[in-house]
């Protein structure tokens, strides 16, 4: 069960250097719901955020799931041949939890691929959060691997269906180089780039109505018609 305020770590209070077990909880190959386009997907074991009404709870657990192993380490980068495949999503689980595992995959599909492949990330972490002095060196290291972070934790009473690749409406989805560039600017300019908001994904798209209103509101409408 959650606890209160179990949450909200401080800077560096959370080590994935000594709180994974190195574990992979699930992996799903050719999906289209976890980010743009048809992507494989790596859900890695272990989670201390613990969100209320959380859809993977029973990853939790950083034991939960199998070894990573490099036969899954090479298994993910053949997955990723296929001119169709967009690129890797990491959820979970924590993938700031799971950097030993994750680090050396992204390396490993960047020598691979360079950036034709792209990789997205789900995290409890908020980017300010990220950003914080204090932050564990391979969070950042990992941060910069991927292109695209969903951020923040799930909150049940800010759920919200018609939001495109979130749960909730505190979470983001950020296109990672455009944020990290536009704080690079800000520290040559001399100016605070922890006061710069992140730039968020232009190709966000947000339903206006959930599925089942529009379809109901939509065959209303044509009723009557020749």
């Amino acid at each position: 069960m959650p606890y209160a305020f179990s949450n909200n770590p401080r800077a560096g209070q959370w080590d994935a250097r000594k709180m994974s077990a190195n574990r992979i909880a699930s992996y799903k190959r050719f999906v289209v719901t976890d980010g743009e386009g048809i992507r494989n997907s790596i859900y890695v074991a272990g989670c201390p955020f613990r969100c209320q009404n959380c859809w993977n709870a029973s990853i939790w657990d950083f034991q939960a799931g199998h070894d990573f192993t490099p036969a899954f380490e090479q298994a993910v980068i053949d997955d990723l041949r296929p001119s169709y495949v967009e690129g890797v999503t990491y959820l979970g689980g924590e993938p700031m939890l799971n950097t030993p595992v994750l680090l050396k995959i992204s390396n490993h599909i960047r020598q691979e691929f360079g950036d034709t492949k792209n990789i997205w990330c789900w995290t409890g972490y908020t980017w300010e959060e990220l950003m914080r002095p204090g932050t564990t060196p391979d969070k950042t290291a990992l941060l910069g691997m991927c292109d695209i972070l969903i951020d923040g934790r799930f909150i049940e009473g800010l759920k919200d269906s018609r939001l495109q690749f979130r749960g909730s409406s505190n979470q983001r989805v950020i296109d990672v180089k455009k944020s990290l560039a536009a704080r690079r600017e800000a520290q040559e300019q001399g100016l605070n780039p922890n006061c710069v908001a992140p730039v968020i994904w232009d190709k966000l798209h947000d339903q206006k109505r959930v599925i089942a209103e529009a379809y109901r509101k939509d065959r209303d409408a044509g009723e009557g018609r020749d």
